[in-house]
C-alpha cells in the first residue's frame, strides 16, 4: 500500500479589521484560540495555530486588521500584519461580501502588488447575503488582484470551509509535519488567558475603553492535588474614569468580565479556574515602548 504524500506549510490570514479572520481560523482548527468580537482591532498580536488532517499540516497566522496606525501599539500591530506577508506559502485575504471597494481594500491590494506568494481571496460572511450576489462581488475584487483562487465561505456556520482547506493544500509544498498531531497552537497559555479577558471587555464595554486596556498575568499556577488553576491578572487602562467603568458599581462589571473569562479558561484548560482580577491605571501605555514590551508587544520580532 502506497504511503500518502503529506503537505506542510504556512497560511497567513490578512484583511481589514472585523472581517472575521479570527472566527475563520478558529473554525478551521476546530477550537477557540484567537479571540473574536464584533468590534474592530480585536486581534493585536500575530496568533499562530495548527491544523492537522489527512492531507498534512497547515500553520495558520492570524493577524491584526490592516489600517493606519494612531499610536505605537498601532504601529506594532501593523508590523505584525505586514510581516505575515513574508515567508508563507499562501496568503488568505479575507473580505466581507460587498461590491464596494474602499480605501482599506485598495491599501491591502497595493501591499500585495509586489508579493509573489499565491493569494486566495476568501469572501466571508456569505450567510448574510443572497447567493446570486456572490458573482458580482467576485467580479469587483478580481479587478484588484490576480488571485490564485477565490472561495466564498461562512466562518460562522462552516459553509465551504472544507473547500477552503483543500484550496490551501493545493499551494502548500510536500513535506513532513512541523508539529505533533495534537498541537493546536504555539502561543503561550498565559497569552491566550490574557486575550480571553480582553475579549470579555470588548464584549461588555464601550469600544473606546477595551482598546485602551492591556492585561498582565501575575500568577498562573496549577494545584495538582485540587485540580484547580489559580490565576491572578492585572488589567491596565489609561484613565481613572475608565478604571471606574471597568470595575462598575459595587464591582459588578469586573465580576461579570471575570465570570465569562473564567468559563472560557476552564474550557481551554479543562480544569476548574480560580480567577482574580485587579484594575490599575497606566496613562498613555499604548505610546510607551517600555510598557508595550512589558505587555509582550515586541516590534523587533516582525522586522
Amino acid at each position: 500500500m502506497e504511503e500518502k504524500t503529506l503537505r506542510s506549510g504556512f497560511v497567513s490570514f490578512i484583511g481589514r479589521p472585523n472581517v472575521g479572520k479570527s472566527t475563520l481560523m478558529n473554525r478551521m482548527i476546530g477550537q477557540k484560540i484567537a479571540i473574536t468580537s464584533d468590534k474592530p482591532q480585536t486581534t493585536r498580536n500575530r496568533i499562530q495555530t495548527v491544523y492537522t488532517g489527512e492531507k498534512g499540516q497547515i500553520v495558520f497566522l492570524d493577524t491584526p486588521g490592516m489600517m493606519r496606525a494612531r499610536n505605537k501599539l498601532g504601529q506594532y500591530m501593523m508590523s505584525a500584519a505586514a510581516s505575515a506577508l513574508k515567508e508563507v506559502d499562501v496568503i488568505a485575504w479575507v473580505v466581507e461580501p460587498d461590491t464596494f471597494i474602499g480605501e482599506g481594500e485598495r491599501h491591502i491590494a497595493e501591499a500585495l502588488s509586489s508579493v509573489k506568494t499565491p493569494v486566495v481571496l476568501v469572501i466571508n460572511k456569505i450567510d448574510k447575503i443572497q447567493k446570486h450576489k456572490i458573482l458580482g462581488i467576485i467580479d469587483s475584487f478580481r479587478k484588484l488582484h490576480d488571485f490564485a483562487d477565490i472561495v466564498p465561505v461562512s466562518a460562522l456556520n462552516g459553509e465551504n470551509t472544507g473547500e477552503l482547506l483543500d484550496t490551501f493544500f493545493k499551494y502548500i509544498p510536500e513535506g513532513p509535519m512541523m508539529y505533533d498531531e495534537d498541537t493546536i497552537t504555539d502561543q503561550p497559555m498565559r497569552q491566550i488567558v490574557c486575550e480571553l479577558i480582553i475579549e470579555k471587555m470588548l464584549m461588555l464595554l464601550d469600544e473606546e475603553i477595551p482598546h485602551g486596556t492591556a492585561v498582565s498575568i501575575e500568577k498562573m499556577q496549577y494545584r495538582k492535588n485540587a485540580g484547580i488553576w489559580d490565576i491572578d491578572a492585572e488589567v491596565y487602562c489609561e484613565k481613572p474614569s475608565h478604571k471606574g467603568i471597568i470595575i462598575g458599581k459595587g464591582g459588578q462589571m469586573l465580576k461579570k468580565i471575570g465570570t465569562l473569562a473564567r468559563q472560557d479558561m476552564e474550557d481551554l484548560l479543562m480544569a476548574q479556574v480560580n480567577l482574580n482580577l485587579w484594575v490599575k491605571v497606566k496613562k498613555d501605555w499604548r505610546d510607551s515602548d517600555i510598557m508595550l514590551k512589558n505587555f509582550g508587544f515586541r516590534k523587533e520580532d516582525f522586522k
